[in-house]
């Protein structure tokens, strides 16, 4: 797959049976479908269920970064803000969503500190990202 922000070719890396799409020149993160759902819920973050059955219909945030194209579908992809400044760019038809590098790390993070009450969440989160996206970097 080649990369939406600066067109290098990705690398497949896997977490729990989850396969991402990882830019190592960029550090962006491309999930497929569904993945996003999968990777928050093995993190324990079930409860973001709510936060990304609502992102389809979000309103397109306003921000003066270059609209970057599906790296399926080719559309040009709709910017959305989840969390207070995490900017995503999500397909039209679909396909996946695009994190920047770091924003996975900060979605993950503000989640994290929403699920208190759940034990180890804040540990997988350091988990994923260590076995991830650090070796990357």
């Amino acid at each position: 797959m080649i990369c939406p922000a600066c067109n290098s070719d990705m690398i497949v890396v896997e977490h729990n049976r989850i396969e991402l799409d990882y830019c190592a020149a960029c550090h962006g993160v491309w999930f497929d479908s569904g993945e996003l759902e999968l990777l928050l819920g093995s993190l324990g973050l079930e409860g973001a269920g709510r936060l990304l059955a609502d992102i389809p219909e979000a309103a397109e945030a306003d921000t003066g970064e270059e609209k970057r194209r599906c790296p399926f579908c080719r559309r040009k992809m709709k910017k959305v803000d989840l969390e207070e400044k995490v900017l995503v760019d999500l397909c039209p038809q679909g396909e996946g969503i695009w994190f920047d590098g770091g924003e996975v790390g900060d979605l993950i993070g503000r989640l994290a500190e929403k699920t208190p009450c759940q034990p180890g969440v804040m540990q997988n989160a350091i988990d994923f990202l260590g076995e991830v996206i650090k070796p990357w970097e």
